[in-house]
């Protein structure tokens, strides 16, 4: 089948490259040149562990193609994937102009019947209103030409159907997520667009993956729903680690002991210094709008963000209190993006951290794996190093941010010499505590009970 995808951000790149790898011809579109550029030499504007290696195969073998020319892409394409950003306005509700603005593109360039698919995150009620753009636009070519002379009708006017295809993609692990899904939403209207839809999918269907058909509104809530439910539990979670240190209990053991019961399930149940990332923040707000504009109160998801607001704070407090005070005092900060295996600042805990603790006169050093430059576009002042040794050298603690692997294998005896003081602050709880104290650092966690001292 030939497809187009318009938008060649973090959702769009992987599902064009994933679609093309699937068998089909899909072109990219994209309005930024310089990300097209860059992607027909190969460099993909995002890092996500196996993409530019699945980009090079499927170009190579003629299925995956770039461009800027939107008309192009739509004209040559059955299905017309659209993948543009939905950031949050300031008042929480999803800005929508992108996906308005590429609707009304397509009714103006379509010249045949085109399944139009909405894989953006997008507020209830949205599909309906690119079904509108779209007609009226249609209606406006009927009306400011005769039919037959727009050589791109051939004499009719072409028809439609719009598609709710929501993503479930996990930065660091969207590849994977999306050959092998734990099912797959299609909110659709007809018998027809359902059957295109599974043609598309066809891998997935042979594998006998989940595929819930619904109508549009709710396969756009089941995403919504999904991410606030998610970012719940990571927020329970952190509470209970509150409570932990309260009474010397170890959240760890907690989330084993809750998640080995098959109705909660031990995914999520990780404490940390608070979500974040394009999807769970961007989300949970957008929900309590939704549910703001038919005049309910979305009262969990509501204690989610505050809960997590709060735990990104609460940080900057437990590492004060390790250090005793941060004034004038250098720390190290192992890990920025909101999770491993992605260069995403976005939203990271890192950001409210290290600006906080800026604040109370601390001088920050730093590394992360991929994600500096991305950091450098929102933090300042701080100092980018190359390893983490050299984040450890002449620092007053190192606090671990997050949880990359190669963090997890430290030699920390060299570790040791290089800080100016052996303490570590372990926000992720990636050590065990006693072995830390066995090699003589003063050890904080969370959640854990107090370890600080040997």
């Amino acid at each position: 089948m030939n497809i187009c995808v318009v938008g060649v951000g973090y959702v769009g790149l992987v599902v064009g490259t994933c679609l093309a790898d699937f068998g089909h011809n899909v072109v990219c579109v994209d309005t930024n040149k310089d990300k097209i550029d860059g992607l027909k030499n190969g460099i993909s504007p995002i890092y996500e562990l196996g993409l530019e290696e699945l980009i090079h195969r499927n170009v190579k073998e003629g299925r995956l193609s770039f461009t800027t020319d939107l008309k192009h892409g739509i004209q040559a394409s059955l299905a017309v994937y659209v993948a543009v950003n939905t950031p949050n306005k300031a008042d929480g509700t999803a800005d929508l102009s992108y996906v308005q603005a590429v609707a009304a593109k397509i009714a103006e360039e379509m010249d045949g019947y085109k399944v139009i698919i909405l894989k953006s995150t997008v507020p209830v009620g949205t599909c309906a209103k690119v079904r509108e753009i779209i007609s009226k636009k249609l209606e406006e070519r009927v009306s400011e030409k005769n039919l037959a002379a727009d050589v791109n009708l051939n004499g009719y006017l072409p028809t439609f159907s719009i598609v709710s295809n929501p993503e479930f993609l996990r930065e660091g692990s969207a590849i994977e997520d999306f050959m092998r899904p734990n099912r797959v939403v299609i909110g659709a209207e007809s018998d027809q667009v359902i059957a295109i839809m599974k043609d598309i999918y066809r891998p997935l269907y042979l594998l006998e993956t989940p595929m819930v058909i619904t109508n549009l509104e709710t396969a756009e809530l089941i995403k919504y729903a999904s991410n606030a439910f998610l970012a719940t539990k990571i927020s329970f979670i952190n509470e209970m680690s509150c409570i932990c240190e309260k009474v010397g209990a170890d959240v760890n053991m907690i989330a084993k002991g809750m998640g080995l019961d098959r109705r909660i399930g031990s995914k999520f149940l990780h404490t940390g210094p608070g979500y974040g990332g394009s999807c769970f923040p961007k989300d949970t707000q957008a929900l309590l709008s939704i549910a703001k504009e038919v005049g309910y109160e979305v009262k969990i998801v509501k204690s989610a963000i505050e809960v997590n607001e709060y735990q990104k704070k609460r940080m900057i407090s437990v590492i004060k209190q390790a250090m005793q005070d941060v004034e004038g005092k250098t720390i190290g900060i192992l890990g920025l993006a909101f999770k491993p295996n992605t260069d995403d600042m976005r939203d990271a805990a890192a950001i409210t951290i290290i600006n906080g603790l800026q604040e109370l006169g601390a001088k920050i050093k730093a590394f992360d794996p991929v994600s500096m430059d991305e950091a450098k576009k929102v933090l300042n002042n701080v100092e980018y190093c190359e390893s983490s040794f050299a984040v450890a050298e002449n620092s007053d603690a190192l606090v671990i941010l997050t949880e990359w692997n190669e963090f997890r294998q430290i030699d920390f005896s060299k570790i040791k010499e290089l800080l100016n003081a052996p303490v570590i602050i372990d926000t992720r709880n990636l050590y065990d505590p006693e072995r830390m104290l066995k090699l003589g650092f003063e050890y904080t966690c969370i959640g854990r009970g107090n370890f600080k001292s040997a």
